[in-house]
């Protein structure tokens, strides 16, 4: 039996956040482990539709995502969460109501360079800035506030998916959620 937890991937645009965790759930569903993934893009269209993207809305809209996470994961789920949750007071708040219920939280830190990101542009953001169609682009006109102290730091320029994935799989095992 799995015991919950909120896995956090944090990270810019682009990044491989959401990547990795489909990957990574995945393999833990073909081990029979109750894994959902709350991606960031869904959660906006379901859960905080009408929210902008002001520092005041998207710390509401991590707040959301972190105690949906929260029940599930005190509930026996593995809540993977790729969400770039850009300021640091905001994953902080999350991961204090997750110590309040006893519930496991780990933060990782999917740390591809800006550079990396605006190649890749799985959405076309990077472009659309570049172009003057958008401002407030996490990392690169609106900021993103690095973890200090993440649990794992992963450089996803410098290895496979699968690599990527295994090594959050690793720390599940390190931390006793495996």
């Amino acid at each position: 039996m799995t015991s919950g937890a909120t896995v956090w991937l944090t990270g810019l645009p682009s990044a491989g956040k959401t990547t990795i965790a489909y990957e990574l759930a995945g393999r833990l569903r073909e081990e029979g482990h109750r894994v959902e993934v709350l991606d960031g893009d869904e959660i906006r269209e379901f859960i905080s539709a009408g929210l902008g993207f002001s520092r005041e809305d998207r710390h509401t809209n991590v707040q959301r995502i972190g105690y949906v996470a929260e029940l599930l994961a005190r509930n026996g789920v593995l809540a993977l969460v790729p969400v770039i949750a850009p300021y640091q007071d905001s994953r902080e708040a999350v991961r204090k109501r997750h110590q309040q219920n006893g519930t496991a939280y780990l933060e990782i830190h999917v740390a591809t360079p800006v550079e990396v990101c605006s190649v890749r542009d799985v959405k076309g953001l990077y472009a659309k800035q570049a172009a003057g169609e958008l401002k407030g682009l996490t990392g690169v006109d609106d900021p993103y506030e690095e973890p200090e102290s993440p649990d794992l730091r992963i450089e996803s320029q410098n290895q496979t998916v699968q690599e990527s994935a295994a090594s959050v799989y690793a720390l599940l095992g390190e931390r006793g959620v495996l």
